[in-house]
């Protein structure tokens, strides 16, 4: 099975396609992809069989997102906590994700028609080292698609993600990039493993869970949450367009509150450097206080000054992530040459 399922909607599909994006559409879905254990159950089939199915029905729903003009989707494909699993099932899926990475690698041409950029978003160093390398070349290889973005988030968990990104930024204050001064909300945002994406519109979780379970805690604060008893390899278009407009029905209300938080992110960061050029003009004081004029100047200066140690900062997290990617597809490319 391909990634992406070729084939267009249904007259009755299109119709009511055409109706759903008369509205207010997602840029952005995430979905919790469960279910594949109990469906296996349901059908007396193999837990692996479930799990492949899964997959397929991923194949087919980023078909209907692509007629639907849905630009990103996330997909929460194997957390930390599986690894908890038995042995055998661990490596299943192990074995499931070689076979598709493969199978992606080979099927680049229909990628690139689709301009689909494939993203593995974890931490990636806990899985086997040939996968990694699998993964690593699938990355690469889609890196400069840009028409629709698919990220697959394998060996992850929110926590682990935030706790990295803390890490992070103490590396940059480490390596004097960045002040500690400079550490806040929207620069840990910004060190997350999603920092190249926006933030998810609506979050679908299926098989009637309701909860999260670890998935994009922090992306999805102000997003759609859509809980569906489906089971994931059962799921449906229809299922899909009951999501998206339990979303409409809410755009509005969300619209505000994401606007009101970045409102209040901007009002707190402003705060945050009057404070700091205040302390800088205590440690600098020369007897006289500057007067409104002159301290609006040093806040547009402080200010102008912290946003080019970020933006250096980010750059050198983003050149130090890519080159584990580099380094990964040269390390498999030369065990294939030898």
């Amino acid at each position: 099975m391909s990634w992406i399922r070729e084939g267009e909607l249904t007259l009755i599909e299109r119709f009511s396609a055409n109706i759903l994006k008369a509205g207010p559409m997602p840029r952005h879905i995430a979905f919790i992809m469960d279910g594949n254990r109990r469906y296996a159950r349901k059908r007396h089939v193999e837990r692996q069989e479930g799990h492949t199915q899964g997959f397929d029905k991923l194949a087919e729903t980023l078909r209907w997102c692509l007629n639907l003009e849905i630009q990103e989707v996330t997909v929460y494909a194997f957390s930390i906590e599986n690894f908890k699993r038995s042995k055998q099932e661990v490596e299943g899926l192990m074995e499931l994700a070689r076979q598709k990475f493969s199978r992606l690698l080979e099927e680049q041409e229909n990628l690139e028609k689709h301009g689909v950029c494939i993203r593995v978003l974890g931490d990636l160093a806990l899985l086997p080292q040939d996968l990694q390398e699998l993964i690593a070349q699938a990355v690469l290889a889609t890196k400069t698609h840009n028409k629709c973005f698919l990220n697959v988030c394998f060996a992850y968990t929110s926590r682990h993600e935030i706790s990295s990104a803390v890490k992070d930024m103490a590396w940059g204050v480490e390596q004097g990039l960045i002040r500690s001064s400079d550490v806040s909300e929207s620069l840990l945002g910004k060190c997350l493993y999603t920092s190249n994406s926006p933030d998810p519109d609506l979050l679908i979780r299926t098989s009637g869970e309701v909860r999260l379970s670890d998935f994009l805690l922090w992306q999805t604060s102000y997003s759609c949450l859509v809980f569906q008893s489906v089971l994931w390899p059962e799921y449906s278009f229809w299922n899909l367009c009951e999501a998206i407009l339990q979303y409409q029905l809410s755009y509005c209300s969300l619209q505000k509150a994401r606007e009101h938080h970045r409102e209040e992110q901007a009002r707190q960061q402003l705060e945050a450097d009057r404070r700091c050029v205040s302390d800088l003009l205590q440690q600098n004081g020369s007897g006289r206080s500057p007067d409104a004029r002159q301290r609006q100047e040093l806040l547009q200066k402080y200010t102008v000054e912290r946003e080019t140690r970020v933006q250096g900062f980010l750059g050198a997290l983003q050149q130090r992530r890519d080159s584990f990617f580099t380094v990964l597809s040269e390390a498999s490319l030369a065990s294939v040459s030898a």
